[in-house]
């Protein structure tokens, strides 16, 4: 086994250097306590997937399974009335809306109130500027993560949420760094014998009394409320709605929102279009 020598990029490193995810262990040990280190600090779950990506396949090995089940599926609607069914708006962040405040700026609220709709969209997959400081940093390359991994869904703080699956409650979280998700939900599901999961962010202060870890939910079912500045991470209203079909090394509560640019095809399989769940139209994602 070639030990990794200290370089920018690791992730790319890894991804050639033929070795098998079960290998990781052994592979930082043999390499540079500079290099051991730095991916010492980052998720070994991730760095697993980066591996197994680099032996031709998916990232994710059940990823593929998992996004054919939820094909197969019929969903009940994240919202009353559904999105799906419902005028939008798509909220892009590189310039689309050049008098848009950021999303982070209480501006934004009475900007989106004059757009008389009842959703605004934010993509999966778009790469948003706004991320491109030091708290999207990566030790194992100079990277930002910058890549959307979720669907939001803007609506008034208070809207009601809606379990769009049968699932069981894997967190109840609040992740309470400023621009994090605040309260937070992560549902565990299961795909014929394969477990997924759904995550719930900028989640309103009820969503403690409406669930705990290791309660039932039923498809349709209140499961949340959407989140009001001073409890949702400090953002304008709105759900960030996200697959993963692996929870990587991640027990806390909490998840990657964004992924790296250069690792995407990794963060696909590990997060796949939540669009496979809420069925937007293409209209929802064109400006």
């Amino acid at each position: 086994m070639t030990p990794l020598a200290d370089q920018p990029d690791l992730y790319a490193a890894l991804r050639i250097s033929g070795c098998h995810p079960e290998d990781l262990p052994a592979l930082l040990a043999a390499s540079p306590e500079a290099v051991a280190e730095r991916l010492g600090r980052v998720d070994h779950g991730l760095l697993r997937a980066v591996l197994q990506a680099g032996q031709g396949g998916g990232a994710i090995p059940n990823a593929a399974r998992i996004v054919d089940y939820l094909a197969g599926t019929t969903p009940a609607p994240l919202f009353h009335p559904d999105v799906a069914k419902s005028r939008t708006l798509t909220l892009l962040t590189n310039g689309e809306h050049p008098d848009m405040p950021a999303f982070s700026d209480p501006a934004f609220d009475a900007w989106f109130a004059t757009k008389g709709v009842p959703y605004g969209i934010g993509t999966y997959g778009e790469d948003r500027s706004v991320y491109r400081t030091a708290q999207f940093a990566d030790a194992a390359s100079p990277e930002r993560r910058t890549r959307h991994l979720g669907i939001d869904v803007f609506a008034p703080a208070g809207t009601p949420v809606f379990a769009p699956l049968a699932g069981r409650v894997r967190h109840v979280t609040y992740n309470a760094d400023p621009l994090d998700y605040g309260n937070t939900l992560i549902l565990e599901h299961d795909a014929g014998g394969v477990a997924f999961y759904t995550l719930y962010g900028h989640l309103g202060g009820s969503l403690p009394g409406l669930l705990q870890h290791g309660d039932a939910v039923a498809p349709g079912q209140l499961i949340a409320h959407l989140g009001d500045w001073h409890e949702n991470g400090g953002w304008a209203p709105h759900i960030h709605f996200q697959i993963m079909t692996d929870m990587l090394e991640q027990t806390d509560g909490n998840f990657f929102g964004v992924g790296h640019n250069s690792l995407w095809d990794v963060w696909q399989s590990i997060c796949p279009d939540p669009n496979l769940v809420l069925r937007l139209p293409a209209a929802a994602f064109a400006v």
